[in-house]
């Protein structure tokens, strides 16, 4: 009987029913590693991002802090300014007052005036005086035969009038508008019914 080539037997190959033995192991790669020259140029790259991205985020820092402490000055500002409004708001007014009190001071210093020129003086004074007042919105209020208004009068009492009740029938204290608030009502005596 001859041997058939693929019969042949080198010797290793395990008989029939016998095992095949180990074969040596060898490293087994996984799919896609990276070899050792491969992983440095990667390594690489990650480090190069890692750096951008750290600058990146000290600039975006940095612009942050900018923005904080500019919106710390304009809140700053802004509360000076508001300050300086409350502590300035009347320096106009003030301003003008400044004549009318000149005027007042200079009838006081005339020794020789006569009732007429004193008289004429504080009517000039008392002109120059609700000039201002009309400069600045500051109107008065004087409702004699007006109806009784809660908002804009204070009644001191009533008094039995020819007039319809509810009606101002005299004013003791005028009182004041500034750009229509009431900043003082008007004192008044207010109309009752007549008893019967």
């Amino acid at each position: 009987m001859q041997e058939t080539p693929e019969a042949a037997s080198t010797g290793d190959e395990p008989t029939a029913g016998e095992l095949a033995p180990p074969k040596p192991y060898a490293a087994a790669k996984p799919a896609g590693a990276a070899t050792a020259e491969s992983a440095a140029p990667m390594g690489s790259a990650m480090e190069e991002r890692l750096k951008k991205a750290e600058l990146a985020a000290a600039e975006h820092h940095d612009a942050w802090l900018r923005a904080k402490a500019e919106a710390d000055n304009i809140r700053k500002r802004a509360q000076g300014d508001i300050a300086s409004a409350h502590k300035f708001a009347l320096e106009a007014f003030a301003s003008d007052l400044l004549a009318v009190k000149d005027s007042l001071e200079a009838a006081t210093a005339s020794e020789k005036a006569s009732v007429e020129s004193m008289r004429s003086g504080i009517e000039l004074t008392l002109k120059q005086l609700a000039g201002v007042f009309e400069r600045y919105n500051l109107a008065e209020i004087n409702p004699v035969g007006q109806k009784f208004d809660p908002h804009r009068h204070q009644a001191i009492s009533t008094v039995e009038a020819d007039a319809e009740p509810n009606t101002v029938v005299q004013v003791l204290q005028k009182g004041y508008l500034l750009h229509e608030r009431v900043i003082r009502p008007a004192l008044v005596t207010v109309a009752k019914a007549k008893a019967r």
